[in-house]
């Protein structure tokens, strides 16, 4: 009976030693959903149920041998290499939960945005509210949502809402935005960081190139400066809304609408999009210079002008490269 006992217990022993050493999936990847309020039978049902190694008993075994790390936190745990029941525990218990990501894109306008948060899998807060709503809870006081978000990707784990990942964006911005203003040149004569926000929001949509930006900001504030109009196209693009499809007319520029900069003074009374934190900077740090004026090149930048007469001159060489253009 003692050798038979002592065989049993060496096979048993055996089995356990296996089970520690062996990857509890062999199929991966494997994602672990573990709902709030699990406990470790119901973590043991769950690699069952996914064809998990280990037998009911092994898995209490290693339990009752180390009580200290078979604590099951809740949430989504994804297996992407091969993992010991050890590892795997410790994975979970280091709280490695799967990350989503979502990445907000500058220069796109709330409306937008609001339309992309629909699509992710972020449980919907803020879908219904309305932009008063969305402010109050944020506790932002101004005349609108638009610009209030700064631009970059964000990490989101499941059960994070879209209003977790919005302020989230929000604090982001106001970080950023009070940095540039509170290192804005001298040079910048704006009145509040809200109107600095609306500048680089302009800035934004004016340009893609990098080494622009700066120099697109000394336009402006040299501009706003002489009491000139900024005569910018995007803000009269975003006053018109949906009556713009693609090609802005003479109609357009002559539509007065509170962001036509081409028949108003001064900067529009809301941002026109998100402005990314390069934009935000130049709006602060605007280059030194004389140019007033710029157009398009052609080759994906500006000609820049001190003269009215020199950007005529831009502006019919642009116009006759682009008639020349198949």
């Amino acid at each position: 009976m003692l050798l038979l006992l002592m065989a049993a217990a060496y096979l048993l022993f055996n089995r356990y030693d296996n089970f520690l050493k062996t990857p509890v999936f062999q199929q991966l990847p494997v994602t672990l959903d573990i709902k709030k309020g699990s406990h470790y039978v119901d973590f043991i049902r769950m690699i069952k149920a996914q064809k998990g190694f280990g037998e009911d008993w092994q898995w209490k075994l290693f339990a009752r041998l180390n009580p200290t790390s078979t604590g099951i936190k809740a949430g989504e745990f994804e297996l992407n290499q091969p993992t010991t029941p050890r590892e795997l525990l410790a994975y979970i218990n280091a709280n490695k939960v799967k990350n989503y990501h979502f990445t907000l894109v500058e220069g796109l306008t709330w409306k937008t945005i609001k339309s992309q948060l629909k699509s992710t899998d972020l449980n919907e807060v803020s879908h219904d509210m309305s932009e008063a709503q969305l402010m109050s809870q944020l506790n932002i006081n101004a005349p609108s949502f638009e610009g209030q978000l700064l631009p970059e990707t964000y990490q989101y784990i499941k059960g994070d809402s879209d209003f977790d990942v919005i302020k989230r964006a929000h604090d982001a911005l106001k970080k950023v935005l009070d940095q540039a203003w509170q290192s804005r040149s001298q040079a910048v004569q704006l009145q509040s960081p809200y109107e600095l926000l609306i500048l680089a929001s302009i800035i934004e949509k004016e340009t893609a190139l990098p080494s622009e930006r700066t120099t697109i900001s000394g336009v402006f504030h040299r501009r706003l400066q002489k009491g000139m109009k900024l005569q910018t196209d995007p803000t009269v693009i975003y006053g018109v809304g949906e009556a713009y499809q693609g090609d802005i007319t003479r109609a357009h520029l002559k539509t007065d609408t509170p962001y036509n900069t081409y028949t108003r003074k001064g900067l529009p009374p809301t941002p026109i999009a998100m402005a990314s934190e390069a934009s935000i900077h130049a709006a602060a740090h605007p280059k030194d210079g004389k140019a007033l004026y710029f157009v398009a090149n052609g080759q994906g930048g500006h000609t820049f002008s001190s003269t009215y007469d020199a950007h005529l001159k831009a502006v019919n060489a642009y116009l006759k490269q682009a008639k020349n253009q198949p």
